[in-house]
């Protein structure tokens, strides 16, 4: 087990109601034959600006006020655009998963997959397996979301 996933970090997009920015509408529109059936995140500098393992202390705790925190007290924020991205992933019913051994626990195919890191050395590892990698640059954003869609339907053959 890695240390993100031994954090028990809550799925925040759980409990977010859907729904698609006009861009996001017209690009599904385009693309729906060619969606990924995974979308996989790196999560440490792609979701949240920190490494999970040496900057923060978990395990984690939502709190009434619906601020997650850390052990020691500390405010554990996402990137401004990263609901509304796994928003938009949930309203184009793509399930949404964090790296770490997933065909084996998916089934999915690795050319069905679209992955998002921060580290470009695992782009460069992980498209070698088939799948449409993204780099992702200064923390998830919506625009990063697009223009990664657009990738993945043109690998596939969309438009």
């Amino acid at each position: 087990m890695t240390a993100k996933a031994a954090a028990g970090i809550e799925p925040l997009w759980l409990w977010r109601k859907p729904r698609l920015c006009g861009l996001c509408t017209q690009l599904a529109a385009l693309v729906m034959a060619q969606l990924p059936r995974l979308a996989v995140f790196d999560l440490d500098y792609t979701l949240w600006p920190f490494w999970v393992d040496t900057h923060v202390d978990p395990p984690f705790h939502k709190s009434s006020d619906g601020i997650i925190r850390d052990r020691q007290g500390q405010t554990i924020r996402l990137y401004p655009e990263v609901p509304e991205v796994l928003d938009q992933f949930q309203g184009l019913g793509v399930p949404i998963a964090a790296a770490s051994r997933l065909r084996q626990k998916t089934g999915v195919p690795f050319s069905q997959m679209i992955f998002f890191d921060d580290e470009k050395r695992n782009i460069v590892d992980v498209s070698k397996l088939g799948v449409t990698c993204i780099h992702v640059q200064n923390g998830m954003s919506l625009q990063t979301l697009n223009q990664g869609l657009e990738t993945f339907a043109k690998a596939h053959g969309g438009p």
